[in-house]
C-alpha cells in the first residue's frame, strides 16, 4: 500500500515537472548523438589516423627527439603550474571565504580574469611586458635574461591560463562549509597550522583534487598563449600542442596524429580521474 502510494507520488511529481517518457528519451538521444558526433567520433578518428601507418611508424613519431622534447616541456610547464597555482588557489580561497577586507570583490574578479581574456591576448601581453621591445625588455637584455621565445615565457603563459581552477573550485565549497569547525578547533587550543592541516584540508580535499585535475588538463592542452610566447623553436620551445600544429602544417599527418593521440590519452586519464573524484566525493557525502 505504502509502495503504491509512493509510486503514484513519484509519477505525479514527474508529470508535474514535465518529465514525460517521450521527452526524456528525446533529450537523452539528442545528448548522446551530440556527444558521439562532436566528441567520440573526432577522438576515434585521432587514434585511427595515428595508427594508420602501423605501430612502428607510430612509435617512431612519438619517440622522435623533437616529440620527446615537446612532451618534456609540456610536463615541465604543467609541473610548475600545479604547485604554484595550488598554493595560490588555497590562499585565495581562504582569504575570500574566511575574511572580510577591502578589495575582496576585486580579488574574485581578478581570479576569473583568465576565463574572460583570450589566451592569445594574454600571450601578447607577456610579449609587450617581457619582449625585447617590451616594458621590461631593456632591463632583461642588460642582464642577459630571456623570457619571451624561451622556457620562462611558456611557464608564465601556462601559469596565467591555469590560475583560476583551484580557487574557483574551493571558494564555493568553503563558503558552503562555513568556519564553525575551524572556530571550534581554535577554541579548543589548536594552533592555526593545526587547524589548517587537520580540519580545513580534510574538509576540502575532494574539491582540491578536482581543481588540480582541471588545472592539469588546462596546462597540458594550452595552445594560444604558449603559441604567442614560444617562438616555435623546434626541440626547444615547442610544447606538445605546438608540435602537433607544426607536424600537421608540414603534411606529416601520421606523426601529427600520433602526438595528438598521446595528448588524447592524457585527456582520457584526466576525465577518468575527474569521474573518480566526483564518485568518491558523492559516495562520501552519502555516507555522511
Amino acid at each position: 500500500m505504502l509502495t503504491d502510494t509512493l509510486d503514484r507520488l513519484s509519477v505525479s511529481t514527474a508529470d508535474a515537472a514535465g518529465e514525460r517518457p517521450l521527452a526524456r528519451w528525446a533529450l537523452m538521444t539528442t545528448a548522446i548523438l551530440f556527444l558521439g558526433f562532436f566528441l567520440v567520433l573526432p577522438l576515434t578518428a585521432i587514434f585511427v589516423q595515428a595508427f594508420e601507418g602501423g605501430i612502428g611508424e607510430y612509435w617512431r613519431a612519438v619517440t622522435d627527439p623533437e616529440s620527446i622534447s615537446a612532451f618534456t616541456l609540456t610536463l615541465i610547464a604543467t609541473g610548475v603550474a600545479i604547485p604554484l597555482n595550488l598554493t595560490f588557489g588555497i590562499a585565495a580561497a581562504w582569504a575570500v571565504t574566511k575574511f572580510t577586507f577591502r578589495g575582496k570583490q576585486l580579488l574574485v574578479a581578478l581570479i576569473d580574469l583568465p576565463f574572460a581574456v583570450s589566451p592569445v591576448i594574454s600571450g601578447l601581453v607577456f610579449v609587450l611586458l617581457f619582449g625585447s621591445r617590451g616594458y621590461f625588455g631593456n632591463w632583461l637584455t642588460e642582464r642577459d635574461i630571456q623570457v619571451i621565445f624561451a622556457v620562462p615565457g611558456i611557464l608564465l603563459a601556462t601559469l596565467f591560463v591555469s590560475v583560476p581552477f583551484v580557487a574557483r573550485e574551493l571558494i564555493p565549497l568553503m563558503e558552503e562549509q562555513g568556519s564553525e569547525e575551524e572556530q571550534a578547533a581554535i577554541s579548543l587550543g589548536a594552533s592555526g597550522r593545526q587547524t589548517f592541516f587537520r580540519v580545513t584540508i580534510p574538509k576540502i580535499k575532494w574539491g582540491l583534487l578536482y581543481g588540480v585535475v582541471l588545472l592539469n588538463a588546462r596546462a597540458i592542452g594550452e595552445f594560444g598563449a604558449v603559441s604567442v610566447v614560444s617562438g616555435h623553436i623546434r626541440g626547444e620551445t615547442n610544447t606538445a600542442p605546438l608540435h602537433v600544429e607544426i607536424l600537421y602544417n608540414e603534411y606529416n599527418f601520421a606523426a601529427a596524429f600520433a602526438v595528438a593521440s598521446v595528448l588524447a590519452i592524457f585527456a582520457l586519464v584526466t576525465i577518468a580521474a575527474k569521474a573518480g573524484i566526483e564518485w568518491k566525493a558523492g559516495l562520501k557525502g552519502r555516507v555522511r
